[in-house]
C-alpha cells in the first residue's frame, strides 16, 4: 500500500517517515540544508510476512503545490499531518482540499510534536485539536479518519501508528485485485539515468501489469520503449502491477524524451488529448464561484497544463457544487476515463476544483447538445456494463467501439457489452439494433423527400445523401448503412448515384425511341447543348413526349439537368468536371471567370454549371471561389 504524506511546511513529515521505516526521504543537498521537503521522497517498509509499507514524503511548501500533486497520483492512503503545537494551517487546508478532490477515502491523521506540549496541557490541548480537525474533515469523505498523537523525536505513538498502518495495508491487499482487462499505465514522476543502467523512470502503476521485455508506450508523445528492468518497492522484480510504486529501465529513449507528466501505458490503450469532457466539482471552501471560460492549472496525473474551463450547463458554478464541463488544454495530456485531477487558478495559488475524466475525446461541436449531455450521464455510471449499455442508448450514432476502449484503458474485445449490440462488419462502430433500424428509416425518407424536390434528378451521390440524412454519421457507419440497405433491395445504386428503386426510370417503347434520337443531339451539342423545347422544334416532336423522356433519361443516369429544361449529356459533363478539376488546382482556385475561360461558355452558362456542381456534390461554394469535395466520385 502507498501511502502519501501532507501537510504544512514545519509539522514534520519527514521525521515521522524516518521513524516509522528508518529511511531518510530527504535526499538533495538543499533539502538538507535547510530541512524542508523539495522533491518528492520514498521510502519502503518490508515487515515479514506482511504487505508492504510505501511512503511517498511530499513537499508542503504552497509553492510546491504540483509537486506535492504530483506525489498524490495513485496513492491508497494519506497521511495529514498536523503539529500538536502549530495546529491546523493554510496549507494543511489547501493539502486536505486536493487529497478530498482526488476522491480519496482513507487517510490518518498524525499530530506530530506532541513532545513540544508540557506534559500538564498536553491532554487539553490534543483534546482541542482533535476537535478542530474532525470539524476540518467533517464535509469530506475522511471525517472518519482515526487520528493518533505521535512524536519522532521521542518514539511515542509510532508504534501504534506503525501498527495500525500495518493493518491498513493488509486489508488493502485482501480487496479485490485491479481489472485484468485494463492496460498497463503508469504515471511518471521521475526520470534519470543511471551508470550501466541508462533511462529510468519511477512512478504509481495506474492499471494493468508489465513484465520485463515488454514494449510500451510514452503519452502523450507516442515513442516506443522497451522495459530493460524493474524495481518494485526498491527491490528487484520481474513484473509490476496495479497499486505497486516502481521503477522501470527503459531502451530505446533518452532521460529528456521522457518526464514528469507523461505516462508510460500498453500500446493498446495510447492516447493524447487536448479536449477533455470532465465532471467537475468546485471546492466547498471557496468563496467565488467558477466561470465558464475561466483559465486554470489542469493537475492530471503528474502533469500540469495551463487549460481553459468550460461549463456546459450554466455559466457559473457555485463552491461545493457539480457540474459538466470541457477542458480545453494548450499542450497534449493523457487521460482515461475515470482519471482525477485538481483544478487550480491560473496564477497557481489556490485550490479551486476536482475533476474526474469521462471522456478523453471530447468533441468541439455539439459539446453541449441534449445528446451529448446524455451520454456523459452515461458515462457517470460506475458499472461497467450499465455504463455501455447507457452510452449506446444515448447514440443513435452508435459509438466508435475502438476509441471508446481506448478511453476507457482497455481493449474492445474485452469491453462488457450489452448481449444485443450490433457490431458493424469491417469496422470499429458498435450501434443499438434498434438505432440502426431507425437510422435506415430516416435515410430512405429523406431520399423519398429528395426525389419529391428533384423528380428530374435520379438522385444524390453517397456523400451528399449522408449531409442530408445523418451529417454527423461516420464514415464506417455510413458504409454499412449503406451496404445493408443496398443488400435489402430498399435501396439502388446507379453509378454514383443512390435512388428508390421506384424512383429508377423505365422507358416505354414509344421514349426509347425518341431517347435515341436526342442523344446524339445533346451529344453533339457537347458544352451548348440545345434546350428540350429546340430538340422537340427539331425532331419534330411533342414538347410533352420530349421533356418525359429527358427526365426518364435524367433518371437513369445518362443526362443531367443543369439548369430546367437544359439537358447536358453525362459525357460533356464528364469534361466539364475535368476541367473544374484542373481550374481548382491552379493558382487563382475554381471561380466564374476561370472556369468561363477554361470552357469556352459564356459567364452565365459557365456560373450555370458550377451552380449544378455546388448542388451535386462535386464542389461547395466559399464566396466567390467553389471548392472540390474530398474524395468525391462524381464524374
Amino acid at each position: 500500500m502507498i501511502i502519501g504524506t501532507a501537510g504544512h511546511i514545519d509539522h514534520g513529515k519527514t521525521a515521522l517517515v524516518r521513524a516509522l521505516t528508518g529511511v531518510e526521504t530527504d535526499r538533495l543537498p538543499e533539502e538538507k540544508r535547510r530541512g524542508i521537503s523539495i522533491e518528492l521522497g520514498y521510502a519502503y517498509l518490508h515487515p515479514p510476512g506482511q504487505a508492504v509499507l510505501g511512503f511517498v514524503d511530499m513537499p508542503g511548501h504552497e509553492r510546491l503545490l504540483h509537486t506535492m500533486l504530483a506525489g498524490a497520483t495513485g496513492i491508497a492512503h494519506a497521511l495529514l499531518i498536523v503539529a500538536a503545537d502549530d495546529g491546523v494551517m493554510p496549507q494543511t487546508r489547501e493539502h486536505l482540499a486536493v487529497l478530498a478532490l482526488l476522491g480519496l477515502t482513507h487517510a490518518t491523521v498524525v499530530l506530530t510534536k506532541i513532545d513540544r506540549i508540557p506534559t500538564a496541557e498536553r491532554t487539553a490541548r490534543l483534546a482541542a485539536l482533535q476537535a478542530q480537525v474532525r470539524a476540518l474533515l467533517a464535509p469530506t469523505a475522511l471525517a472518519q479518519a482515526p487520528v493518533f498523537a505521535v512524536s519522532a523525536h521521542s518514539g511515542e505513538g509510532v508504534d501504534a501508528l506503525r501498527a495500525h498502518l500495518q493493518s491498513c495495508a493488509q486489508a488493502h491487499h485482501a480487496q479485490p485485485g485491479a481489472d485484468a482487462a485494463q492496460g498497463f499505465r503508469l504515471a511518471v514522476d521521475r526520470s534519470f539515468t543511471l551508470s550501466g543502467v541508462g533511462t529510468v523512470v519511477t512512478g504509481m502503476v495506474a492499471s494493468g501489469r508489465v513484465a520485463v521485455g515488454d514494449v510500451l508506450h510514452t503519452a502523450p508523445t507516442g515513442h516506443s520503449v522497451r522495459v530493460r528492468g524493474i524495481h518494485v518497492h526498491n527491490q528487484q522484480a520481474e513484473s509490476a502491477q496495479a497499486g505497486e510504486r516502481c521503477a522501470l529501465a527503459l531502451a530505446g529513449i533518452a532521460k529528456e524524451a521522457v518526464q514528469r507528466g507523461h505516462w508510460l501505458c500498453a500500446p493498446s490503450v495510447d492516447l493524447s488529448s487536448l479536449r477533455l469532457d470532465v465532471l467537475c466539482q468546485h471546492w466547498q471552501g471557496e468563496e467565488r464561484p467558477l466561470r465558464s471560460g475561466q483559465r486554470v492549472h489542469v493537475h492530471l496525473g503528474s502533469a500540469d497544463v495551463l487549460g481553459t474551463l468550460v461549463l456546459l450547463q450554466g455559466s457559473e458554478l457555485a463552491p461545493g457544487a457539480s457540474a459538466l464541463a470541457q477542458l480545453v488544454l494548450q499542450t497534449p495530456v493523457a487521460a482515461w476515463h475515470g482519471s482525477r485531477g485538481v483544478l487550480r487558478d491560473a496564477s497557481a495559488q489556490r485550490t479551486l476544483a476536482g475533476v474526474q475524466v469521462l471522456d478523453p475525446f471530447a468533441p468541439q461541436r455539439w459539446r453541449n447538445s441534449a445528446e451529448r449531455l446524455q451520454q456523459l450521464a452515461a458515462l457517470q455510471l460506475p458499472d461497467p456494463g450499465a455504463r455501455l449499455a447507457a452510452l449506446l442508448a444515448a447514440s443513435p450514432l452508435g459509438v466508435d467501439a475502438a476509441a471508446l476502449a481506448r478511453a476507457q484503458g482497455q481493449a474492445a474485445s474485452a469491453l462488457p457489452w450489452p448481449p444485443a449490440v450490433l457490431h458493424l462488419t469491417a469496422s470499429a462502430q458498435a450501434i443499438d439494433p434498434g438505432a440502426f433500424a431507425t437510422l435506415q428509416a430516416h435515410t430512405l425518407d429523406c431520399l423519398g423527400q429528395f426525389h419529391q424536390q428533384h423528380p428530374g434528378d435520379i438522385g444524390p451521390d453517397s456523400r451528399r445523401l449522408r449531409r442530408l440524412a445523418a451529417p454527423r454519421a461516420s464514415d464506417a457507419l455510413w458504409q454499412a448503412l449503406t451496404d445493408a440497405l443496398l443488400t435489402q433491395a430498399t435501396l439502388a445504386r446507379t453509378g454514383p448515384w443512390l435512388h428508390l428503386p421506384a424512383h429508377g426510370a423505365e422507358l416505354s417503347a414509344q421514349e426509347e425511341h425518341i431517347a435515341q434520337r436526342l442523344l446524339p443531339l445533346l451529344q453533339a451539342g457537347a458544352f451548348a447543348p440545345p434546350w428540350a423545347r429546340n430538340l422537340a422544334q427539331d425532331l419534330a416532336l411533342p414538347e410533352l413526349a420530349v421533356r418525359q423522356t429527358l427526365v426518364g433519361l435524367a433518371r437513369r443516369g445518362e443526362v443531367f439537368a443543369v439548369v430546367k429544361d437544359l439537358y447536358y449529356s453525362r459525357l460533356a459533363l464528364q469534361q466539364l468536371a475535368d476541367l473544374a478539376r484542373a481550374c481548382a488546382a491552379a493558382p487563382g482556385g475554381l471561380h466564374a471567370a476561370a472556369f468561363r475561360d477554361a470552357s469556352g461558355l459564356g459567364r452565365k452558362r459557365a456560373i450555370q454549371v458550377l451552380e449544378f456542381f455546388d448542388r451535386v456534390g462535386l464542389t461547395r461554394r466559399v464566396k466567390d471561389q467553389h471548392l472540390l469535395r474530398p474524395d468525391t466520385v462524381l464524374f
